[in-house]
């Protein structure tokens, strides 16, 4: 079964002390560190990363998504970001080993229900350390 990371984007920027610090000076920067912290973790990986944030970024609500780079989605107007990746799971989790990383607990107790895993931010972004670190040392850079 096809390995996906949903990814609640804000979840993860503020589970992190130097996202969180950037994202107070300039939110885009902090996004887009995540998504390039994400598109590595993907690559190394394996897995099919989907990032989710608040908020509209583009008229169908997504960016990225080709084999290089993860798929950014945004929620839409009377969105949140929690509702687009409860859907995804509901609609995906017999197709896909899911897994979730939010420091939402009531995003994390329904994605459960519906079949997904789940992990928290801190989780992923120690993740994220350890496979780039290994990456690093494997390939002596």
């Amino acid at each position: 079964m096809q390995r996906v990371i949903i990814v609640d984007g804000h979840s993860v920027i503020f589970a992190s002390d130097e996202l969180r610090t950037l994202h107070d000076r300039d939110q885009p920067a902090a996004r887009q560190q995540l998504i390039d912290d994400l598109n590595h973790y993907q690559d190394i990986t394996g897995a099919n990363v989907v990032l989710v944030y608040d908020g509209k970024q583009t008229k169908r609500g997504q960016a990225g998504g080709t084999n290089s780079e993860i798929l950014v989605l945004y929620s839409k107007n009377g969105q949140t970001a929690d509702s687009v990746i409860e859907r995804i799971v509901a609609q995906k989790a017999a197709k896909f080993d899911i897994t979730v990383a939010s420091n939402d607990r009531m995003e994390l107790d329904t994605v459960a229900a519906f079949g997904g895993h789940c992990m928290s931010a801190r989780s992923l972004l120690e993740d994220i350390d350890r496979q780039l670190g290994n990456f690093r040392r494997e390939w002596g850079i």
